[in-house]
């Protein structure tokens, strides 16, 4: 199982240029889909950790999934996995880095994996809403989240404490008009 951790989350980071939010749907596919080591309610509620949490949103990813699976020895393999391949891709193009983006043709793939990553990004945020529970005051917490950000620039920091308070609160107010029912 620790092989097969560090197995899955290693081709997740070799395969997913774009960084973390172009690795979710492939995380998703492989935890989810395939392997079935976790639901898609929990596959959500990983990723809302993973995007709370400092650090990498793929590393969280890898890391809380190794260690709902196997403990802490098990986040240690999934955690090295995603990270592997990056570190060695790196460390290769740092040794040729002034030869290696001069070359017009590098210059031209980045152009193409730009919008893939975006297209990625896109479809992660659809599949998420798709499968998940929607209840209707996430559109009005999404909405303000945007209208915070994008147009007021608040800190993201305090646009999360804002829609957890937020979340919380509602949630409340519903499960006792529910239990009121």
């Amino acid at each position: 199982m620790l092989l097969d951790l560090f197995y899955v989350f290693a081709k997740i980071g070799a395969f997913t240029l774009g960084g973390g939010y172009a690795m979710v749907p492939l995380i998703q596919s492989e935890v989810v889909d395939k392997k079935r080591w976790i639901e898609k309610d929990e596959f959500i509620d990983i990723l809302a950790v993973s995007q709370s949490t400092p650090g990498a949103l793929a590393i969280n990813m890898a890391t809380f999934i190794g260690y709902r699976k196997k403990g802490v020895l098990g986040s240690v393999f999934a955690t090295l996995g995603c990270v592997a391949p990056s570190f060695f891709s790196i460390l290769i193009i740092a040794i040729f880095f002034t030869r290696f983006m001069g070359l017009k043709i590098v210059e031209r793939a980045f152009c193409g994996i730009r919008p893939a990553v975006a297209a990625l990004i896109s479809f992660s945020v659809y599949k998420i809403g798709k499968s998940s529970n929607i209840k209707s005051y996430w559109y009005v917490i999404t909405l303000a989240a945007f209208v915070l950000t994008f147009f007021i620039k608040i800190d993201p920091i305090l646009i999360i404490l804002f829609s957890a308070v937020t979340g919380i609160i509602v949630s409340r107010v519903r499960g006792n008009k529910d239990a009121n029912n």
